[in-house]
């Protein structure tokens, strides 16, 4: 027997056919041909194999470990050390300026992945400007900044398996004032501060005698991490692509509409976003998660971690005391002692949960701002 599901997605089409038992899978990809059928192929190709991860639940972050090799135009690639095992693609045809690719894919999702075992961790997301606003003079797209941002909010949200973000902020993220970055994560209730700037906008015209002029257009970026229990950087990145800019010289472009979404450069803009999106989750995957006590009474502790978390009833959680201090320098020196101490999920809600203390005669010692890690059965 076997299960058929169609997923209609805005430039990919899926059919995946799931065995019973199995973790094979067949996935049908379509990219546009943007500047050749080799990037189309490996755009389509590493969309249907990220698709296909997260609908086996398998770990995302393990797709960079074979996105390199998926540049190479091969029949078949085979991986070891990851969930991903083997891709076959079995059929590729180009129609109507789309090229669409047929792979088989196989898959071995494991019940221990990080994303599984862990809670979400909070992200408080800075707003993107443009470093260089003339950049922006071609198509007047001084806007761009915003709407990165909300499209990189919407790629955290709908589609990592590790994060929620818990708001985004206009105040300067600046790493050379830690105390400040921890407070403002704290407001915010987020466990890692990102920030950013678009660093390149610029265009060049290929000048055609044959045929029209056309424009091909930048888009860079950096991305900035910040660890909000210390302030300190924890990964800085550059990202680029440059595609085809299809818009009139002289016309003004709106970056909020779905004409620019869908155009070659603003498909260009959300795979910048994506990327960002799948460098957080590899280094960040695994790293634990720190609900916070935010308050106490009797054998009752709330936590500042909920159902959008991944909080459920029932979840055990080991106590560690803050003991935090901040050194001759001014610099946050974050440091966390163990406990006897383990609590239970008692009530859950959106933001935040009540949890009891198992050890009640040790109850009077938990004081607000310690933090807790999720007990993973063995």
């Amino acid at each position: 027997m076997r299960k058929k599901i169609l997923l209609t997605l805005s430039c990919l089409w899926l059919v995946i056919t799931l065995p019973v038992n199995a973790a094979w899978y067949e996935v049908t990809g379509s990219a546009v041909v943007l500047q050749s059928e080799d990037q189309a192929r490996q755009s389509a190709l590493e969309d249907a194999v990220l698709q296909v991860i997260r609908y086996a639940g398998a770990d995302l972050s393990s797709f960079n470990r074979v996105k390199p090799y998926l540049k190479n135009s091969r029949e078949h690639y085979q991986f070891s050390g990851s969930e991903l095992r083997q891709i076959t693609v079995t059929k590729t045809n180009k129609k109507s300026g789309n090229l669409y690719l047929t792979a088989q894919v196989e898959v071995f999702p494991s019940a221990r992945t990080c994303h599984k075992v862990q809670y979400k961790k909070g992200l408080l997301l800075g707003e993107f400007d443009i470093r260089s606003p003339q950049h922006a003079s071609l198509g007047g797209i001084y806007q761009l900044g915003d709407n990165f941002t909300s499209v990189l909010k919407r790629q955290l949200e709908t589609r990592s398996q590790s994060f929620v973000v818990s708001g985004t902020t206009r105040v300067q993220i600046n790493p050379g004032y830690p105390s400040q970055m921890v407070m403002l994560a704290e407001d915010n209730d987020a466990q890692y501060i990102i920030s950013g700037q678009i660093t390149d906008l610029t265009s060049t015209l290929d000048q055609n005698l044959l045929r029209s002029d056309t424009i091909n257009r930048q888009f860079a970026a950096e991305l900035q991490l910040l660890d909000g229990k210390t302030g300190e950087i924890l990964m800085q990145n550059q990202y680029r692509e440059v595609a085809n800019w299809p818009f009139s010289r002289t016309s003004q472009v709106d970056t909020g509409s779905a004409r620019f979404w869908q155009s070659a450069y603003g498909q260009a803009v959300q795979r910048v976003s994506q990327n960002m999106m799948l460098d957080l989750e590899s280094n960040l995957a695994c790293r634990t998660n720190l609900p916070e006590v935010v308050r106490n009474h009797g054998n009752t502790v709330h936590i500042n971690q909920g159902r959008k978390h991944g909080v459920k009833q029932g979840d055990q959680l080991a106590l560690w005391h803050s003991a935090g201090f901040i050194d001759q320098n001014g610099i946050p020196r974050n440091r966390m002692v163990q406990t006897d101490i383990t609590l239970v999920v008692d009530r859950v809600y959106e933001k935040s949960a009540e949890l009891s203390v198992e050890q009640a005669e040790l109850a009077n010692s938990i004081q607000p701002g310690d933090l807790l890690t999720k007990q993973i059965d063995d």
